[in-house]
């Protein structure tokens, strides 16, 4: 081999694969709809912790889905050694909200489309979800779930208590009854009226009702 050889190599050939203007604006581009994708996720998000680490992890995956598909689309022997090398790559971080799977998802999707050079597609198909997203996600409904913890001294304040619950509320359905000595305690899946908790109130100065607590859950439910 020559020194000229040496310089004519394939790895100093694919140096020059991808231009410089295609990778800034591939990159720049993948960073916007990142940013974008992330504002979606914080606007729409409904669980109990908020993990500002993801949000940042969907902008960083969008950029490295572009930056490895612009590579595998410069050379297509790149391209096997990358599905290779990407084959033995496992994560072990469990995703606890279902949604979260689909942020996941669209930013690689959004990486992918961009950098084989569909540029309309990413730009429009991504708002396009972002605004459905941000439409049934945050849709907001009286009709809610709330679960009703309520403790009675008796059969006669349980029958109130279920008076009042008839009158005050949309629906209302026992799921659970616990009797010991003295007092029973009830779990009752709740339906507001109007977004209206102040039955709540008047449940607890009913006679022989002990307490009373709402609680709003996130869980299926058949409605």
């Amino acid at each position: 081999m020559t020194f000229s050889d040496i310089f004519k190599s394939s790895f100093l050939e694919n140096v020059s694969a991808v231009s410089v203007l295609d990778m800034a604006l591939a990159l720049v581009l993948a960073f916007g709809l990142g940013v974008f994708i992330f504002l979606v996720y914080k606007k729409t998000y409904m669980g109990l912790m908020y993990s500002a680490s993801f949000g940042v992890t969907l902008i960083a995956l969008t950029m490295i889905t572009t930056l490895v598909i612009l590579a595998v689309t410069s050379n297509v022997v790149l391209s096997l050694g990358m599905v290779g090398a990407l084959s033995i790559v496992r994560f072990r971080t469990a995703i606890k909200e279902p949604l979260d799977i689909a942020f996941l998802f669209w930013s690689i999707a959004a990486g992918i489309v961009l950098a084989a050079g569909m540029i309309p597609l990413a730009v429009i198909g991504s708002v396009l979800i972002g605004l459905i997203l941000l439409v049934f996600v945050n849709r907001k409904s009286h009709a809610d779930p709330y679960i009703l913890v309520l403790s009675c001294d008796g059969p006669e304040s349980e029958e109130r208590a279920n008076d009042l619950l008839k009158d005050s509320t949309r629906i209302f359905r026992v799921k659970s009854k616990t009797v010991r000595a003295g007092e029973i305690e009830l779990t009752v899946d709740v339906r507001l009226k109007n977004g209206d908790t102040g039955f709540v109130n008047a449940l607890s100065t009913l006679p022989g009702v002990r307490s009373a607590a709402l609680v709003s859950y996130n869980g299926e439910y058949a409605g």
